[in-house]
């Protein structure tokens, strides 16, 4: 079959777009939307064919808040005592407005009173859109933030997918977040952070499973992603008195079968064990899964995360012997029958290690040392927020699933 030849140029030029009446073709679409889209692709065939230039792009100019936002900003460490709100936003992230509020969308007493405003996809939807953009849609592409995006349908239906006017690049509230590309419906999404978040000691992935009707590796994925999500991503410093202590999480000899029993498991033992450091400020908890907890360890995080100065308050091991160099160092000797020392103590860091115990005891039963780490950033996001309402809660975690997490990534 000979090969039929087009001479693209000439009919190009001889096209006219003025005289096509777009409301005939599709009613649905703007005309000069429609009139764009046809010059984008027959441009597109042409630089494709050789038989035109390519244009060089045109700079985009943003708006102040945006220029705010999609700058790479110096890491500043922010000094405590702050609100738990302050620590746990990201704002530097280009899909969220810089002035996010709390009190922006609806505030939910319950989850029976959110399921009944959010119990389809639209209505969470919006009620996303409402607390990360308030109005203002934010292309996470070229961060511009307008409130005339194009929105684009499909078949007929708006289901919240807009083309930014000046990359010109698909786009909707879920890019960037644990939503993105998900399967799951956002009602069901809603569900399990709102439990997650208001649960004290958190929600097993066989409960959720039975719940929204799941699968439980579903379940667990889900779950892993919203921890993933609150974890604490801000750099910062204590200052002031800070409670400092180190627990060991994992099983007991006594709760073994008589062939899995290990030898010299008590105390400080590694065998079976994984020890978590922690501090505790103006009711503020940080943790971090570590190797071991000797000296050179312990002090390494404390010189990190404490302003030197401040006082810090431990018990009697060994590992912080050294700190009184940099810090009021003021000891609580348990070993003597001392839990108190005037007004020092370090009862609230092991209070929040015995609800991160029960936690794990009761509700999860077995955290493997792979993700041990995420479950310590579940219950100190949980600590840190105690004092807001639930809706404040739910709508804190919902601006904060903004770092999407691969199954690949998880288990790998």
């Amino acid at each position: 079959m000979a090969s039929i030849k087009y001479d693209f140029t000439t009919r190009y030029n001889e096209y006219d777009f003025s005289q096509t009446d777009y409301e005939e073709i599709y009613p649905d679409f703007e005309p000069n939307s429609f009139q764009e889209a046809c010059e984008d692709i027959l441009r597109y065939l042409l630089i494709k064919w050789g038989l035109e230039e390519a244009p060089e792009p045109a700079p985009i100019v943003f708006p102040d808040p945006v220029k705010l936002l999609t700058t790479c900003l110096k890491k500043i460490r922010k000094t405590l005592p702050i609100t738990p709100k302050s620590i746990i936003f990201n704002k530097t992230k280009m899909s969220k407005h810089p002035d996010i509020e709390l009190d922006t969308a609806q505030i939910f007493k319950s989850v029976y009173d959110m399921g009944k405003t959010l119990n389809n996809d639209k209505a969470c939807r919006e009620h996303l859109e409402k607390l990360r953009w308030n109005g203002e849609p934010i292309c996470p592409h070229c961060g511009s933030q307008r409130d005339n995006h194009y929105r684009i349908k499909k078949r007929g239906e708006d289901k919240g997918y807009y083309k930014c006017k000046d990359c010109r690049l698909p786009f909707s509230v879920t890019i960037g977040t644990i939503f993105e590309k998900s399967t799951i419906p956002l009602d069901k999404w809603f569900i399990a952070i709102f439990k997650f978040t208001t649960n004290r000691k958190g929600i097993s992935s066989y409960e959720l499973m039975r719940e929204l009707g799941v699968t439980q590796k579903t379940a667990w994925f889900m779950l892993s992603r919203i921890r993933n999500s609150v974890r604490m991503r801000d750099d910062f410093e204590f200052d002031g008195i800070t409670q400092v202590d180190e627990t060991y999480v994992g099983g007991k000899n006594k709760n073994r079968s008589k062939g899995k029993k290990v030898d010299n498991t008590q105390g400080r033992s590694l065998k079976t064990k994984t020890p978590v450091f922690g501090m505790l400020n103006n009711g503020i908890v940080y943790t971090q899964v570590i190797k071991n907890a000797r000296g050179k360890t312990l002090k390494g995080i404390i010189d990190g995360k404490v302003k030197k100065g401040s006082t810090i308050v431990s018990d009697g091991w060994r590992g912080y012997r050294g700190l009184e160099k940099h810090y009021s160092h003021e000891v609580i000797k348990h070993n003597l029958g001392l839990f108190k020392k005037g007004s020092y103590h370090t009862n609230g860091i092991e209070g929040f290690w015995g609800i991160l115990k029960r936690g794990i005891v009761g509700i999860y039963h077995f955290t493997s040392d792979k993700h041990l780490h995420r479950y310590c950033d579940e219950f100190a996001y949980r600590y840190n927020i105690r004092t807001m309402s639930l809706g404040e809660q739910f709508n804190l975690t919902l601006i904060n699933c903004d770092e999407r997490l691969r199954y690949k990534e998880l288990i790998a």
